[in-house]
């Protein structure tokens, strides 16, 4: 029988292409996952950040409205409340945890911006070495 061509080791290149691929597709996926739960995990404390700002009020500040009680808030309570909830909350696994603004804009609500710097849990060419996550956060007190 005579062999027009010979197909040994065709299939090792195509095997360490498609390894390749798959290491480089589950290192993204990893990354993104991080990402992903890190910017979710910021969130949650500026949400938390922003209601206890929210409920930086005092008794005196509430007055009656057609629509009920309503509580007024001052721009300097809320940041004054939101620092100590961070200063006292812990948060060691963000990385350059900064509060960029805490405020009441419509002296009803709250809102709270945070921002950290996160870094992929796999160094990687594909993957930058870090990118800085910026949450916001807005919470209000109501009476019922």
């Amino acid at each position: 029988m005579i062999r027009l061509r010979d197909d040994d080791g065709s299939i090792l290149p195509l095997t360490i292409f498609y390894g390749f691929l798959s290491l480089v597709l589950v290192l993204l996926v990893v990354s993104a996952t991080s990402l992903y739960l890190e910017r979710k995990r910021l969130f949650t404390l500026a949400d938390a950040a922003a209601l206890v700002g929210a409920e930086a009020f005092e008794l005196d500040a509430v007055t009656l409205t057609a629509a009920g009680y309503r509580p007024s808030l001052a721009s300097g309570d809320v940041a004054d409340a939101v620092q100590e909830f961070v200063d006292t909350t812990p948060h060691q696994e963000f990385e350059s945890l900064t509060i960029d603004r805490a405020e009441s804009i419509d002296g009803r609500s709250a809102t709270v911006e945070l921002s950290a710097y996160w870094r992929p849990p796999i160094l990687s060419l594909l993957v930058p070495d870090g990118i800085r996550i910026d949450v916001t956060g807005v919470a209000r007190s109501v009476f019922y």
